[in-house]
């Protein structure tokens, strides 16, 4: 009997009646992974660029979160077309590739996740569990309908590209990076700068201008709020390093008496 693969992002977005929330899992465990994919939450990052994410762990997170409803969405580490071969004959139907900071660069993302003649992606769907396996009929024809594509704009450059970017033809959404648009403003750790808030939201209006679904990263609540009210479609909101890291340090201030002293202390 033929396989069905699941909706992508870009289904999910277009069905949404809310804005999407969503946690990053950085650990590379698909235990954790696990955990957070029964939380409830809307869509899960799995990030390849700034966490010890690989293919084999990619791979094991995308089996232990496929049982539940939330759509993972890949990080791949940079715009390199191998590793999004890769990363897609995994099975990833939904992948976000970081610094995209031109139209020329978007291009290059969509060759990089399309067969030809559209693209450049290479066929080995008969090997991969992209296909599972040449189990889901016509697969290589609609290959593009299993596949959803987001790029990050964490740039000067992509906010003043944002536009243009987001409207290249095979671009589903555009997700903004606060961290590196800070840094590449002058602004290092400085997310919430009212500059850098600024360059979010005009990257916002430049994004829905042309029609398409827009996301940003924020784990401080006030500011991921102030985000959806400004139109955020989705929006990552925690990760599952930072919870743990948070709730261990509240744990320490309460039960261990040094840490708890050296904290009031620097209060």
């Amino acid at each position: 009997m033929p396989l069905r693969l699941a909706p992508t992002f870009r289904d999910a977005l277009a069905n949404a009646d809310h804005p999407l929330a969503g946690i990053w899992v950085c650990s590379a465990s698909p235990v954790s992974a696990e955990i957070c994919a029964g939380s409830g939450m809307d869509w899960m990052l799995i990030d390849g660029e700034h966490s010890p994410v690989d293919l084999g762990s990619t791979l094991a997170i995308l089996h232990a979160v496929a049982a539940y409803p939330i759509t993972p969405v890949v990080r791949v580490a940079s715009l390199d077309a191998v590793t999004i071969k890769q990363v897609l004959d995994l099975g990833a139907q939904n992948l976000l590739v970081p610094m995209i900071s031109s139209a020329a660069e978007a291009h290059a993302a969509v060759a990089a996740v399309r067969y030809p003649p559209r693209g450049k992606r290479g066929v080995g769907s008969a090997l991969a569990r992209s296909a599972r396996w040449n189990r889901v009929d016509g697969y290589l024809e609609n290959a593009d309908d299993h596949v959803s594509l987001f790029v990050q704009i964490e740039t000067s450059a992509g906010v003043d590209a944002a536009a243009e970017i987001a409207a290249v033809d095979g671009v589903d959404g555009v997700f903004v990076g606060p961290s590196d648009l800070a840094a590449s403003m002058g602004l290092l750790g400085q997310q919430t700068h009212p500059d850098v808030v600024a360059a979010v939201v005009s990257t916002f209006a430049a994004v829905r201008a042309v029609g398409k679904p827009v996301g940003v990263n924020a784990f401080a609540e006030k500011q991921a709020q102030a985000y959806v009210d400004a139109g955020a479609d989705f929006i990552a909101v925690a990760a599952d390093v930072s919870l743990l890291a948070r709730a261990s340090e509240s744990l320490a201030l309460r039960w261990t008496p040094a840490v708890s002293a050296e904290k009031r202390a620097s209060y």
